[in-house]
């Protein structure tokens, strides 16, 4: 959603609105497979629709602005709770056994490496978008997801044998 003439603050909160109903619950199940943490998840993804409401018709394309912001909060979050360990954190939340365990592989990732892998194939987003989520350059993020891809094999080839 860009748009190259300057949008009223009313048409600017219908954007975020949109974006909201569109893609709230695929950014926070994405954030959950990043962070392993469902109230990370949740703060990120509503401190993220809460600074583009703030900043109304200053942000220029809503969707990717809210998925960069909400994965920095995450980000930041979880280098401030210490969370960067191979156990997932206990929670209120009831998650299905397969989702703890590709949650438990993608923590072994680095914060770098797993942002790519959640960020390619939990939210679909072509390398161009997460390079800019991520703010690094494409050829990086594809550095990222190789490296991750190998990791996640061997990982799992360890829990095979």
């Amino acid at each position: 959603m860009v748009h190259d003439e300057p949008v009223r603050v009313s048409d600017a909160n219908e954007l975020v609105e949109e974006v909201y109903r569109q893609h709230a619950a695929k950014l926070w199940r994405a954030l959950v497979a990043y962070s392993g943490d469902p109230e990370v998840a949740s703060d990120a993804v509503a401190e993220a629709f809460a600074q583009a409401l703030r900043r109304g018709a200053a942000v220029r394309d809503a969707e990717r602005w809210i998925w960069k912001v909400a994965f920095r909060v995450a980000a930041g979050e979880l280098k401030d709770r210490k969370l960067r360990t191979t156990q997932i954190q206990e929670s209120s939340y009831q998650l299905p056994e397969e989702a703890i365990a590709m949650m438990s592989l993608l923590k072994r990732l680095s914060p770098k490496q797993r942002a790519a892998v959640v960020l390619h194939y939990f939210a679909d987003l072509p390398n161009t978008a997460i390079a800019e989520v991520l703010d690094v350059k494409t050829a990086t993020v594809r550095v990222h997801l190789s490296q991750g891809r190998k990791r996640l094999r061997h990982l799992l080839e360890e829990d095979d044998a």
